[in-house]
């Protein structure tokens, strides 16, 4: 383990992120895998903390680099931003001479970015929403369909060109082939969110050669593949009931939740404007006019897409096959 120093703080404190690195006996590809860019995003630090404990690191081919916290700042804040306010996401690749969180995005990106083949960024959900594990991706381009797949997650979500100044956009800029893993809610740790990232994490290894394949092989869940997605917003402000799971196949024609006068007793029925698999929704019980209140991720057959989503979480949860889905860690 190795401490990169990112500078001092407001009490000249020296503020620095750990960073784990672990090189095979063989040569092999290299591999990053981060989390917390943003401080308050859990799920993504717990799936890191296990994959260090992880017994199959002995058995590794090529190196694994591992970042735990990246903006430490917000992480002890416990928010979401840098001190400054400003989003780390969007301060890529960075400066030495910038602001605070410049120089954090510069230090990552030349310490760690542009000294691997490929990276797995952990997230989650923003505060008060909620996402089904889901894989982003700019699957367009050789062995990057296959890449995202093999992470096994219930949706791959083709991505769009990232945004600027985002972490995606620096690997791109680098040569770098990055996924993004998202998964339940900021400040919560949710069981199967870290179960399916860190079992994710795993199968991109198996699939990169970079650790061997299980003695006991099974059929993964088939991930589905979506190119669009859209937000269902709120048509009025008011109290908000969802009525619309996760992972659940919807139609224009299908109730997702109602929003109703808080002085009163109407209500406005909310849908879909084409059919899709809910993929992120909120969790406020109070949403202003144009609020985001359901992400559509549009699949050729819902139906299809739904089974498949629900064998996912079925299979990741069940003790049927320690050591495959469950926990990597005793494998």
């Amino acid at each position: 383990m190795i401490r990169l120093d990112c500078g001092r703080d407001i009490s000249h404190k020296v503020i620095d992120f750990e960073v784990h690195v672990f090189r095979g006996r063989e040569p092999g590809p290299r591999l990053f895998v981060s989390a917390g860019i943003h401080g308050d995003e859990i799920n993504g630090i717990e799936i890191c903390r296990r994959l260090l404990r992880s017994k199959l690191l002995k058995r590794l081919r090529g190196d694994l680099i591992v970042t735990p916290i990246v903006n430490v700042p917000a992480f002890v804040a416990r928010s979401r931003y840098l001190p400054d306010r400003r989003d780390l996401n969007r301060l890529f690749p960075g400066s030495e001479d910038g602001s605070f969180g410049s120089r954090i995005a510069k230090l990552f990106s030349t310490e760690i970015v542009s000294k691997c083949d490929y990276g797995i960024d952990l997230h989650t959900g923003a505060s008060n929403r909620t996402n089904l594990p889901q894989v982003r991706i700019e699957i367009d381009g050789e062995g990057r369909r296959e890449l995202a797949e093999s992470f096994a997650a219930p949706v791959v979500l083709a991505a769009n060109a990232p945004p600027e100044g985002s972490l995606r956009a620096a690997c791109n800029a680098q040569g770098v082939m990055v996924m993004v893993y998202e998964a339940g809610e900021s400040m919560r740790l949710d069981a199967p969110s870290v179960r399916f990232g860190l079992n994710g994490v795993v199968h991109v290894m198996r699939h990169l050669e970079m650790l061997p394949q299980p003695k006991r092989s099974a059929a993964r869940p088939r991930t589905t593949l979506c190119r669009k997605s859209f937000w269902v917003r709120a048509p009025v402000g008011g109290i908000f009931r969802a009525m619309t799971p996760l992972g659940k196949a919807v139609t224009e024609t299908s109730k997702l939740g109602v929003i109703g006068d808080p002085l009163g007793d109407s209500e406005i029925s909310v849908f879909p404007r084409e059919e899709g698999v809910v993929i992120g929704r909120t969790n406020q019980a109070t949403v202003d006019e144009g609020d985001a209140l359901f992400h559509i991720a549009i699949s050729g057959d819902i139906d299809r897409a739904e089974q498949r989503i629900t064998h996912s979480g079925e299979t990741v949860m069940s003790d049927a096959e320690p050591g495959l889905y469950h926990d990597p860690l005793i494998d």
